[in-house]
C-alpha cells in the first residue's frame, strides 16, 4: 500500500496540508481547533438576483452537453438510478466522493448536475466543495471567485457566491440555453484552514437555506482517504455517491472509501473510465459506468468481489 500512499501524497498533498503516515489510512475527523465560526445570518435567496457570467465550458469533458452519444446515454442511466434512489427515501443533496485523486469524481459531479438540469424545468445547484484542488470552474469555464470558501469564512451571503451562465441572445440555443436552470457555487480562493471551514455548521446552514430553491443539489468533495473534508461535508448531504476508476482503483481502497463515511447513506459506486472490450460491436469509449447499490458486488480491477 505504500506506493498508493506515496501517490496520494504527491498528487494531492504537495503543500503538506494533511498528516503523512507510514501507510494509507482512512483519516478521522479533525479535533476541533480554536477556529471560531462566523455568526450565521440567514438570508433570503432570490434566484432572479443570481449573477450571470459568460461561461466557456470544456465540451470535451462535458459529454452531457451533447444531444446524443454514448456519454449522454451513460449519464442518463446514472441519472435514472439517482431518481430511483429518491423513490426509496427522501433525497435531494448528493455528495460525490472518491478515495484517491484522479478517479474522476469532479467529472462525474458536473456531468450528473448537467444531466439533471437538462431533464428538468426545476433548478439544480452544483457546489465545488474541494477547496484545496478545485476543478469544476475550469470544466465550466466559469469564475472561481467569489465562492464557497468566502461564504464559509463569513465574508459573503449565499446569493453572493452563486452564479449562472449568461442568458443566450434571442434565437441562440447554445450552451447557456441548455443549462439555464443550473446554478453554480465555485470553491472560491484557497485557504489554509479548509478543513475547519467545511467542518463548521455553516455548510449545513448553507444547504438548509438554499434547499427550498432547488430540486437537486450536487456537491463535489475532496478525496476522502487524503483529507478529512469529505467526511465533514457528508453531514450536509442526504446521501453519498462514490467514484472509482476502472483498472486503477484497488478493491481494498474502494472498501476503505465506503467505510470512511460510516453511517452515511451510500447510493453506490460509479466505475469511471471503463473501456468496452474489443469485439463487442462498438468502439471503445471513455464514458462507461457501472452502478450498483452494494459496493461489495462492484467490479473493480477486472475482478468481481461478492
Amino acid at each position: 500500500m505504500s506506493r498508493i500512499h506515496e501517490a496520494l501524497q504527491r498528487a494531492y498533498l504537495e503543500r503538506g496540508k494533511a498528516p503523512v503516515s507510514g501507510e494509507l489510512q482512512v483519516v478521522e475527523p479533525p479535533i476541533k481547533s480554536d477556529f471560531e465560526e462566523p455568526p450565521i445570518v440567514k438570508a433570503e435567496v432570490a434566484l432572479e438576483n443570481v449573477a450571470e457570467h459568460r461561461w466557456n465550458p470544456s465540451t470535451n469533458s462535458l459529454p452531457t452537453l451533447a444531444d446524443r452519444g454514448m456519454g449522454v446515454e451513460q449519464f442518463r442511466s446514472l441519472r435514472s438510478h439517482v431518481y430511483q434512489a429518491r423513490y426509496e427515501a427522501p433525497l435531494k443533496t448528493v455528495l460525490i466522493a472518491s478515495g484517491m485523486p484522479s478517479e474522476g469524481k469532479s467529472f462525474i459531479a458536473v456531468n450528473l448536475a448537467i444531466s439533471l438540469a437538462r431533464n428538468s424545468i426545476h433548478n439544480i445547484l452544483l457546489i465545488d466543495a474541494d477547496l484545496r484542488r478545485p476543478t469544476l470552474h475550469d470544466l465550466l469555464g466559469a469564475p472561481n471567485s467569489p465562492g464557497l470558501s468566502d461564504y464559509l469564512a463569513g465574508n459573503a451571503d449565499p446569493i453572493d457566491v452563486m452564479q449562472r451562465a449568461q442568458a443566450p441572445k434571442s434565437g441562440d440555443d447554445g450552451v447557456a440555453g441548455k443549462i439555464a436552470n443550473l446554478t453554480f457555487i465555485a470553491s472560491g480562493g484557497s485557504r489554509d484552514n479548509s478543513s475547519e471551514l467545511v467542518a463548521s455548521s455553516r455548510m449545513e446552514e448553507l444547504i438548509a437555506s438554499v434547499s427550498p430553491n432547488f430540486d437537486w443539489i450536487v456537491i463535489d468533495a475532496p478525496p476522502v482517504l487524503a483529507v478529512t473534508d469529505a467526511v465533514s461535508l457528508s453531514r450536509a448531504a442526504d446521501a453519498v455517491l462514490l467514484v472509482a476508476r476502472g483498472a486503477n482503483t484497488p478493491y481494498e481502497v474502494a472498501q476503505r472509501t465506503k467505510a470512511a463515511f460510516g453511517t452515511s447513506r451510500i447510493l453506490g459506486f460509479v466505475l469511471n473510465a471503463v473501456k468496452e472490450a474489443q469485439g463487442k460491436g462498438s468502439n471503445n469509449y471513455n464514458y462507461n459506468y457501472y452502478y450498483h447499490a452494494d459496493p461489495e458486488a462492484s467490479v473493480l480491477d477486472g475482478q468481481k468481489k461478492s
